[in-house]
C-alpha cells in the first residue's frame, strides 16, 4: 500500500485511478469559437445592413442613368423596361472628358510622387531619431480632417494675388492634394513601420556598409511595399473625386467637368458619377488583393525560414 501525504493508505484500484486519470478540472475551453448560433447574428446583420447602406444607392443611381424611362414613371412596372447603356457611353464622346481625364491622372501620379518624396523619409525620421514627436505629428496629420477644405479654398483666394506665376498653372493643385491625403498616407506608413524592426534593420544595413539612401531604397521601401501601394491607392481615390479646390482655381479637372456635364446631361453626367464610384471601388479591390498577395508571401517566407531552422537545429 501506498501512503499519501496525508498518511492515509491508499487501495491499488485508487493507485491506478489517479495515474490513468487526467486532472481535466483546470483544462481551459476552446477560445474563438461563439458559444451559441446566435453569437454570429449580430455581426452578420452588421455586414448585411451595411452592404444594403452602401449597394441600395448605387442601384438607384445605376437605374436612374441606365434606363431610358421618365423618372415620373419608374417603378416596379417599368423594372426591365428600355435599358441600355447610352448613358454611360454618351460622356465618352465628350472631347472635354478625355482632357480633364488625363489632367487629373497626371495631379494623381504627381501626387502620390510628391507624398512618398516628402512623407516617406519623414515618417522613417521620426520613428529612428524622435520617436516622441510621434503624438504631435499624428495629430498634425489629422489638421486635414479638422479643417475643411474650404478654409484652406479662403487661404488660397488671399495668396492667389501675389502668386499667380504658380497658382495659373495646372499641377498647382498638387501640394494642396498632399495636404489633403496626409491622414491617410501618413498612417499607411506609420501602420508599416510599426510592423518591422525598423532599428534592427538600418542598424543591420548600415553596419554593412550601406548609404541612408541605400538602406531607404533596398532595405526598408521592399518592406514597406504594401504601405506605400495603400497610400498611393488612397491619394489617387482623393484626388480623382476632390471638387472644391480645383473649382476654385478655375482648373478643369474631372470633378468640375463632372458637375458640369451633369447640369447639363442628368442622365449621361449620373452615369459618369457611376462609372467613377465603381472604378473607385475597382481600385480598393485591387489594392485588397494586392495586399493579400503580399502577406501570403511573408507567410510562406516566415515559415520556410522557421522550417530550415528547425532543421538545422534537428541536424546539430
Amino acid at each position: 500500500m501506498m501512503q499519501n501525504p496525508i498518511g492515509q493508505a491508499m487501495s491499488n484500484s485508487q493507485i491506478a485511478d489517479a495515474v490513468h486519470t487526467a486532472p481535466t478540472g483546470m483544462a481551459p475551453t476552446i477560445a474563438g469559437r461563439p458559444r451559441s448560433r446566435w453569437g454570429r447574428l449580430v455581426p452578420n446583420l452588421v455586414l448585411i445592413l451595411s452592404a444594403i447602406y452602401f449597394i441600395a444607392p448605387l442601384l438607384t443611381l445605376a437605374r436612374f442613368s441606365l434606363q431610358n424611362v421618365p423618372t415620373i414613371l419608374l417603378g416596379w412596372d417599368t423594372l426591365f423596361d428600355k435599358w441600355s447603356l447610352s448613358g454611360v457611353t454618351a460622356v465618352f464622346k465628350e472631347e472635354q472628358f478625355w482632357v480633364s481625364l488625363r489632367l487629373s491622372l497626371k495631379l494623381a501620379g504627381g501626387t502620390v510622387l510628391l507624398t512618398l518624396l516628402m512623407l516617406l523619409p519623414t515618417a522613417i525620421w521620426v520613428h529612428l531619431k524622435v520617436p516622441r514627436a510621434r503624438a504631435f505629428v499624428e495629430f498634425l496629420t489629422v489638421l486635414p480632417y479638422m479643417i475643411p477644405a474650404i478654409a484652406l479654398v479662403a487661404g488660397i483666394v488671399i495668396i492667389k494675388p501675389h502668386a499667380r506665376w504658380f497658382l495659373n498653372s495646372e499641377l498647382s493643385l498638387i501640394p494642396f492634394y498632399v495636404v489633403l491625403a496626409l491622414p491617410f498616407t501618413y498612417r499607411s506608413f506609420d501602420a508599416g513601420l510599426k510592423a518591422i524592426d525598423l532599428r534592427t534593420l538600418v542598424d543591420a544595413s548600415r553596419s554593412l556598409g550601406s548609404g541612408w539612401l541605400s538602406t531607404v531604397t533596398r532595405v526598408l521601401i521592399p518592406n514597406l511595399r504594401t504601405s506605400i501601394i495603400s497610400a498611393s491607392f488612397l491619394t489617387a481615390a482623393v484626388v480623382m473625386g476632390e471638387y472644391t479646390l480645383a473649382d476654385t482655381l478655375l482648373i478643369e479637372s474631372l470633378p468640375p467637368f463632372q458637375q458640369k456635364f451633369t447640369g447639363r446631361e442628368p442622365q449621361a453626367g449620373y452615369g459618369l458619377n457611376l462609372l467613377a464610384l465603381l472604378s473607385t471601388t475597382l481600385l480598393f479591390v485591387l489594392l485588397s488583393v494586392l495586399t493579400k498577395k503580399r502577406d501570403r508571401k511573408r507567410k510562406s517566407f516566415a515559415s520556410v525560414s522557421a522550417r530550415l531552422a528547425m532543421s538545422r537545429e534537428q541536424g546539430l
